[in-house]
């Protein structure tokens, strides 16, 4: 059956019925060949050979790899907030992604207009940590510890629930001397306090130094659910000198606390992630820290980079889809997504694995070569496609219904 738009019935059972494609979904643990039905916005049914006269429109992706919509768990949205600021729908639907988690860009002043101009003006689902400092990221003020305000920001995340998944801490005194205002652990206790208060997790931008070292961090300082995030950063001890994986990340792990990727545009160092990765220490979830120093410039571009990276590492395919869709809809408390479950939302990726020679690199400007990379052709975000380049949805122009052939009037579109 060839790819083009078929037209079917007015009166169907479904709207759209992916058709022959590998079905994906890690909840429950398949991937077999099958068609993906949709109704009004929903997954309505997945199994082999449902009747084509059954839906309104039949797309063949026959060859292909059909996935929950991906999870973006750390990205930076909206240059209002934080100057690196990216336009959420400008870089997820070509991604597969259909949910970005924004990572602290705004805090507990801003948060009604980053809600009103990011989140309810994206077709992308947005959803967000709300920083520890009041402003957000918005220039020197995360240095600022009389604006890292706790019962401020779990009173907001208290009143957005929905949105709101939890509290963010991150770049705070690197290097400077540590004075009366400014201790060594103040942002993450504050951070911390405000996660507790309002019963969300917390993720940790950390950067170690003697008087507090790495260790404390994530055997005492954070709780079960709670994340920290670059894992694979160049300051973190991952690796020990005789080249084994730290221990108190196994240790860690086992007290609940979340191991994201945060790639970034300096969070990401080949030296740490393949050692760990060889010896079973893979991250949770594939967040990018996407943001316009790492978007446009190939460091990350998008969170298929980051899955490739992983797969050329040795991590499965059905694994990484695992850590993009189920695993970061948990860590964020919002379990209905990340699956094609019947009657979950129809966020729908479809996926290929490109084969050939590739080169990726990592924030230190060195490459791993690899065999394969993965690449989007088709988006769905609640049943609407999002995201068609190929045209799979379309009719050939030569066969283009009588309105395609009418000079549209200007006004709204």
């Amino acid at each position: 059956m060839s790819s083009e738009l078929q037209e079917r019935p007015k009166s169907p059972a479904y709207d759209l019925i992916l058709q022959g494609g590998t079905v994906i979904d890690p909840v429950a643990g398949t991937s077999q060949r099958a068609d993906v039905a949709i109704a009004d916005g929903r997954i309505a049914r997945i199994e082999r050979d449902i009747p084509v006269a059954d839906a309104a429109r039949v797309v063949d992706v026959a060859g292909k790899y059909v996935t929950p919509g991906l999870i973006d768990i750390h990205v930076h949205l909206d240059p209002h907030y934080y100057v690196g600021g990216i336009v959420a729908d400008g870089q997820s639907f070509s991604a597969g992604v259909t949910t970005m988690v924004d990572a602290g860009s705004a805090g507990a002043n801003n948060w009604d207009v980053f809600d009103e101009v990011t989140v309810k003006r994206s077709k992308t689902r947005v959803l967000a940590f709300l920083n520890v400092v009041d402003a957000g990221m918005l220039g020197e003020v995360e240095q600022d510890t009389f604006r890292m305000r706790s019962e401020l920001a779990a009173e907001v995340a208290c009143a957005n629930p929905d949105v709101i998944v939890g509290i963010k801490v991150a770049h705070y005194w690197t290097w400077q001397p540590y004075d009366a205002d400014h201790g060594p652990w103040t942002n993450v206790d504050r951070g911390v306090a405000a996660a507790r208060l309002c019963g969300k997790p917390l993720m940790v931008d950390f950067w170690p130094r003697p008087e507090r070292p790495y260790e404390d961090l994530i055997l005492s300082k954070l709780g079960p659910g709670d994340i920290h995030t670059h894992v694979f950063a160049q300051q973190f001890p991952i690796i020990r000198e005789d080249g084994t994986l730290n221990p108190a990340l196994l240790e860690a792990r086992e007290r609940g606390v979340i191991f994201d990727c945060g790639h970034g545009g300096g969070s990401f160092w080949f030296r740490n992630a393949v050692p760990a990765v060889r010896q079973g220490f893979v991250p949770d979830s594939m967040g990018t820290d996407l943001h316009t120093g790492n978007a446009a410039n190939g460091l990350v571009t998008n969170i298929l980079n980051v899955m490739s990276k992983f797969m050329n590492m040795g991590v499965p395919l059905e694994d990484v889809i695992y850590r993009a869709t189920v695993a970061p809809a948990r860590e964020v408390g919002h379990p209905e997504l990340g699956t094609l479950a019947i009657g979950a939302p129809a966020d729908v990726a479809v996926l290929e694995v490109l084969e050939g020679s590739f080169g990726f690199i990592d924030c230190g400007r060195a490459k791993m070569l690899g065999d394969r990379k993965l690449h989007c052709v088709f988006t769905l975000r609640d049943g609407q496609v999002a995201y068609d380049p190929e045209g799979l949805t379309m009719p050939r122009w030569e066969e283009a219904p009588p309105a395609y052939w009418t000079c549209r009037q200007p006004g709204p579109r």
